[in-house]
This record gives structure tokens, C-alpha cells and sequence, in this order.
């Protein structure tokens, strides 16, 4: 896996300890791009020190619904899969906050939290390397059925979308770019981030998708066959 300037091809390239950002909603994938705004002083600080190490921040939700808790010092209970960021790019806005683009490496779990520092929340993690050894090329995806459903969902909302870039994206890219970007709530993204493949992940979006058109449309019609 490539991401910026750095090649990561096992997990020995990657630190066991990382920096971890707890950000409700947010789903950063494998071959991913996040823009963050980070503007809280612990997560300025965080930036700082990663910038000055190996630039690897991990993407975790905290846990949510029925099984929502907090720790001993009132931190949120971290859900146990996450996602390796790299910082690729990186602002200065002026008026204290950082623009950064996180590019995703591989998935990980968290095998324990460890000592924060400075302020932001550090754990112990078990990298997926075969994310990083091998390449999903997606080519099981059903393609046609995810722009089916796509096209379905912007109708039903009154969007466009560029046609043109989306024919020439790959399957990997479009799988991945429709994840990050959708709608939806925090079980749904952990849903997204879960999957093992991307045919999975493709499959995953459809169901939650037609499950929204229906619920949205109330027409259990509007699920796409």
C-alpha cells in the first residue's frame, strides 16, 4: 500500500502504538482520502507529534448505540476496528485550526489502550497486513448493481453526480469513495468499515442503502431488485 511518499508493505512498517482519533460517523477506508479540520488543542497536538514521527493517526468510532460506555476517566469506549491514516497533506489556516488530508493504509484492532499523551488517546493495535501484501482490485463487485442503487438514491434526493469520472473509475475507487461518502449513521459506517472485501462492502452498501430509499419513499417498491 502506497500513501504519499511511503510504501507500506507488511506490518513491520507500522508502529504498534498508534495516535487515535475518536470521531463519531466518520469512515476512513484502505486506499481512502479524508479531509479533517482539527482545531481541539489535544488532537493540534497530536498532529504536531505525528508530523514528527511516522505521520500515522488511526480512525476509530467511539462505541455507540445500546453498547455506548464510557471508561474510568470518562473517555467513550472505543469500538475495536479502526482504520490506519497517513497524513498527505497538510495547511496552516492562520487562525490556530490544521487542514489535513488522511490517506487510509489498513485496517486495525485495538488489542488495548495505553498511556494518552499529551492530551490525545494512544492504543495498542494488530494491523490487517493483508491489506497491505495484496491488492482488492474488486473485480467481484457488482458494479451495475451499486450504480443502480446510486442512481436510485440521487433521483429519489434531486442530485447529480459526474457521470463521466464515475465511468472511469475503478471499482475499488468508486466502492470505496461511495462508502466514505454516505449518509449514514455511525452503525452503518462500522458496518462499511467491517466488511472484509470489497465485494462485501459494495453488498453492504446496497442493503443499507434500499433499506433508507424504502424507509424514506415508505414504498418497500423502491428496493431494487
Amino acid at each position: 500500500m502506497r500513501a504519499g511518499n511511503a510504501e507500506y508493505l507488511n506490518v513491520s512498517d507500522i508502529s504498534d502504538i498508534v495516535p487515535v482519533f475518536p470521531l463519531s460517523g466518520a469512515l476512513l477506508l484502505p486506499g481512502g482520502q479524508m479531509p479533517l479540520n482539527i482545531f481541539e488543542p489535544r488532537y493540534l497536538a497530536m498532529i504536531d507529534d505525528a508530523l514528527c514521527r511516522d505521520r500515522l493517526i488511526g480512525m476509530v468510532q467511539p462505541r455507540f448505540g445500546d453498547h455506548r460506555a464510557v471508561c474510568a476517566d470518562g473517555e467513550p469506549v472505543l469500538c475495536e476496528l479502526g482504520c490506519l491514516g497517513r497524513i498527505t497533506a497538510f495547511q496552516e489556516t492562520g487562525d490556530g485550526r490544521y487542514l489535513i488530508n488522511l490517506t487510509g493504509i489498513c485496517r486495525y484492532r485495538i488489542q488495548d489502550e495505553v498511556a494518552a499523551h499529551n492530551g490525545y488517546r494512544r492504543c495498542r493495535i494488530a494491523a490487517f497486513g493483508g491489506e497491505l501484501e495484496c491488492c482488492d482490485d474488486g473485480r467481484e463487485v457488482d458494479r451495475e448493481g451499486l450504480l443502480a442503487t446510486f442512481r436510485k438514491y440521487l433521483d429519489t434526493n434531486g442530485m447529480e453526480a459526474d457521470w463521466e469520472s464515475v465511468r472511469k473509475a475503478s471499482n475499488e475507487t468508486l466502492v470505496t469513495a461511495l462508502c466514505m461518502m454516505s449518509p449514514y449513521g455511525p452503525a452503518e459506517k462500522q458496518a462499511l468499515l467491517e466488511a472484509d472485501t470489497l465485494k462485501e462492502r459494495a453488498e453492504t452498501l446496497i442493503a443499507i442503502a434500499e433499506i433508507a430509499l424504502a424507509r424514506d419513499t415508505g414504498d418497500p417498491g423502491t428496493i431494487i431488485q
